[in-house]
């Protein structure tokens, strides 16, 4: 049954095609390709096919340089047709529409068919994206990865890195396609990078969460994006009777190098001093009170 939904659901996006991405309203963006045509008299004035630069901005016949970054095609008509209508014509009809897309990308890897780089025709989501990918493999793991505003990512080490190192967007590979929880179809930013990782190669420690000490259920748990010290050990139950709360430890282990971090959670649950974040693989040490 669980294979049945999957498949009909990513048959219904492949199917749908790109128009399937344009039930938004589209903001036009640097590189896309642009037709603009003026008429006014009832005769075609111009009909030209500009394309928008790096800095935003179209020039456009009579009016010159304009900005069009950012604007929706109807404003854009807009923003032209004011200037026309106030110096040259009576009346004047503006008419725009993309020829190509390029201002809108997306970059998948991991456990997908073909894993790269999409240009897509509008803001889309997790799901659609998955589908351009040709789909999921069969191997892949429960959780994706969603890093967004992350420069500098041009393999899949790169991206396993940031992961590491950056608070991500994760999704539930479970809720979403075995139990149909479209919750968790999230919309994706333009240069967001999605990952999904494999379940046999998954670092599990790049992952978790390890809670040790005077907390009443020690352990290991899933790593949660804006996760902090103190929820972590709220996560595990909270604390024991004899748990020194002000002599917390976290020990990290990055770039072959151990840092111990120590945090006083007494002061952070009275609200004198502000939390502390973790980071996946944190081992967090609750000692037992001295008295």
């Amino acid at each position: 049954m669980k294979q049945v939904f999957i498949l009909t659901l990513l048959f219904f996006l492949v199917a749908a095609g790109p128009g399937f991405c344009q039930t938004g309203t589209y903001h036009i963006g640097p590189r896309d390709v642009l037709s603009v045509s003026i008429h006014a008299g009832g005769v075609a004035q111009e009909k030209i096919d500009v394309t928008v630069s790096e800095h935003g901005k179209i020039n456009v016949p009579f009016i010159g340089s304009i900005k069009a970054e950012g604007l929706t095609l109807t404003e854009l008509e807009d923003a032209i047709q004011t200037p026309l209508a106030q110096d040259y014509f009576v009346n004047p009809q503006v008419n725009v529409q993309v020829k190509e897309y390029h201002s809108i990308s997306f970059f998948i890897s991991g456990a997908v068919k073909k894993p790269g780089q999409y240009e897509m025709t509008s803001v889309t989501n997790f799901l659609e994206l998955v589908s351009r990918a040709e789909g999921l493999l069969k191997d892949r793991g429960s959780i994706a990865y969603v890093l967004r505003e992350i420069h500098g990512i041009s393999t899949e080490e790169d991206v396993k890195k940031a992961i590491k190192n950056n608070a991500t967007i994760k999704v539930d590979l479970t809720q979403l396609l075995d139990e149909g929880d479209m919750s968790h179809n999230i919309t994706l930013v333009p240069g967001d990078i999605v990952y999904i990782p494999r379940a046999d190669k998954l670092n599990q420690s790049v992952y978790k969460i390890y809670v040790e000490g005077e907390v009443k259920k020690p352990g290991v748990y899933d790593y949660q994006p804006g996760m902090t010290a103190m929820a972590a050990c709220v996560m595990a139950g909270g604390f024991d009777k004899y748990a020194a709360i002000s002599r917390v430890k976290i020990v990290r282990n990055e770039n072959g190098k151990q840092e111990v971090i120590k945090v006083n959670l007494e002061k952070v649950q009275d609200g004198r001093t502000p939390d502390i974040p973790i980071k996946p693989g944190d081992h967090i040490h609750i000692p037992e009170t001295w008295l």
